[in-house]
């Protein structure tokens, strides 16, 4: 039994919006001091819009670049990550290629940076993640087919004295040969532990798995599974869930399991949130709080409260904490971007 009440709000519209702006695969990242910036995808444009009053008012958007071919939509689209003095943001073309592009946040000028993966066209799925210590330092992880043919898990990372991108280092590889193909992988950092989240292929199930670096993604502990139950499934969920670590180190996964939603912390049970897709989580100072897509509703879960939030509708909800407390959660609507502070 799920036990937690359900909080209904009704809106004119399907949830707030940010004008009428068009664009596809909302992605946020918040700084040190708290400034919010929001990117996305057009076709093959990547634009970007900025708040410094947590999300009450965001400007115009600027385009920040363009890939041709870029991958878009379906949990794929470009990722963005901010620290102290940088912001980088990824995309992936169909070819494989992984663009990175940086911004200064002293000059506010955006420039291509180096490619993230080190392999020609080896990460043509387009499903990737990105993150960042609060020291100006860059972590990527993706699906890439440069063994075998096969999608598994790489990794890489780039300060802000370098130029290029480190060497890419594979952190698994599923003994059945490959990872879940169409399952956007996940990573994050916080008091100095970096985590990848994935959706594993492993004797027919395809489960949550995470493994942990302590010294900033030079190595990587041996993937362990997020829960105990399992999906057995011969097809692709497209939905790589959920991933956040509390600020005393503690692991928390969030994702999909056939219709329901699942929420897991380590040294705790799984239990099950919800039903519905496109899982999504954050967690800060003690607030954790789960997104996700039922059918076409946007939902939040307050996990301290026990409390669901219908927020409005649409596709692909992220959700992220902010520096005051609220939480604000992003998704895209007939290719319109919409968000909501909670």
């Amino acid at each position: 039994m799920i036990n937690f009440i359900i909080v209904f709000f009704l809106f004119i519209s399907s949830g707030s919006k940010i004008t009428d702006t068009q664009g596809q695969q909302p992605n946020i990242s918040i700084d040190n001091k708290g400034i919010i910036r929001m990117v996305y995808g057009e076709g093959e444009k990547i634009y970007c819009m900025t708040s410094a009053n947590n999300g009450v008012t965001f400007s115009e958007p600027v385009m920040l670049g363009q890939i041709k071919e870029m991958h878009l939509g379906h949990t794929r689209g470009p990722q963005i990550a901010s620290s102290k003095n940088y912001t980088m943001v990824t995309a992936i073309d169909k070819a494989g290629t992984v663009h990175s592009f940086r911004l200064n946040h002293l000059n506010r000028q955006w420039s291509r940076s180096a490619n993230v993966n080190d392999s020609k066209g080896s990460a043509v799925e387009g499903l990737m993640a990105l993150t960042a210590d609060k020291e100006d330092n860059f972590y990527a992880v993706w699906l890439d087919i440069r063994s075998e043919k096969k999608n598994n898990i790489f990794f890489s990372s780039i300060d802000w004295k370098s130029s290029a991108w480190s060497k890419n280092l594979m952190v698994y590889k599923s003994p059945d040969e490959h990872v879940c193909e169409c399952c956007k992988p996940n990573i994050s950092f916080n008091n100095n532990k970096l985590v990848i989240g994935f959706r594993n292929w492993l004797m027919g199930s395809r489960d949550i798995y995470y493994a942990v670096s302590a010294n900033k993604g030079k190595t990587f502990s041996v993937p362990k599974k997020s829960g105990t139950g399992t999906w057995r499934l011969n097809a692709c969920p497209m939905d790589g869930g959920g991933l956040a670590i509390s600020e005393s180190g503690i692991t928390s996964t969030a994702w999909r399991r056939n219709t329901d939603v699942y929420y897991w912390s380590e040294k705790q049970p799984e239990r099950k949130i919800g039903t519905g897709r496109d899982v999504s989580m954050a967690q800060n100072k003690g607030k954790t709080v789960v997104a996700w897509q039922d059918k076409n509703k946007i939902k939040v879960m307050d996990m301290n409260e026990e409390t669901i939030t219908e927020i409005g509708t649409g596709i692909s909800p992220r959700i992220y904490t902010l520096a005051n407390g609220k939480v604000i959660c992003v998704w895209e609507e007939e290719k319109v971007i919409r968000y909501k502070i909670i």
